[in-house]
């Protein structure tokens, strides 16, 4: 199988109401509202898959999950860069499908239902601590870390073993609008998390 990796990072917001259970409970607790409906997006400052770069490319996902994650049957949606290349296009679809596996392999057992997948424009600012995500008109995100004690540190939950990377950052989205797939979704205000991710596959 092919190699690839994928270093960058990875905002999140999700309809949870206080911060996503699953990052500690590895998916053994629901989430805060019975179901997960979420959204994602990656700045990949360093990757590859195969011989084709992926470096400097943005990628994003929808993602709902009916209960707890173990479980499986989630559907899920993937944008890709419009600036990506052919190769690097199908390169990144096997990836976030999970049929690269490695980090994402868990995918390709838990999704039940690929929506679809798109190239679009994607944009992922940082502005200070405040990250910015946009992807067409499908996505409009806003993340920034919650206040912590000490005002120059962020609230991390550290050496997890969480699949997206074992430090996550406490978040929370003033912007989370979703318009696709005949989703319609507003999450400001909720759980959000912002994770360096360090991926790599087959293994």
């Amino acid at each position: 199988m092919t190699s690839w990796t994928l270093k960058g990072e990875l905002i999140l917001n999700c309809n949870c109401t206080v911060f996503c259970p699953c990052v500690v409970s590895l998916g053994r607790h629901p989430p805060t509202e019975g179901l997960c409906q979420t959204w994602l997006g990656i700045r990949i400052d360093e990757g590859n898959y195969g011989k084709t770069k992926l470096s400097g490319l943005n990628v994003a996902m929808l993602m709902e999950i009916p209960g707890l994650m173990a479980r499986g049957n989630w559907k899920a949606a993937a944008y890709i860069d419009e600036r990506a290349s052919d190769k690097a296009f199908k390169g990144l679809i096997e990836i976030l499908s999970g049929k690269a596996r490695g980090t994402t392999g868990l995918f390709q057992l838990l999704v039940s239902e690929f929506l679809g997948v798109e190239r679009a424009p994607i944009s992922f600012e940082t502005e200070g601590k405040t990250r910015r995500l946009l992807v067409g008109k499908a996505i409009q995100g806003e993340v920034a870390p919650i206040a912590g004690a000490a005002e120059d540190e962020d609230v991390v939950v550290r050496n997890t073993q969480y699949w997206m990377g074992p430090d996550v950052t406490v978040a929370q989205a003033g912007k989370g609008r979703v318009r696709a797939y005949g989703r319609v979704w507003d999450f400001a205000g909720r759980s959000a998390e912002i994770c360096q991710i360090d991926w790599s596959g087959p293994g």
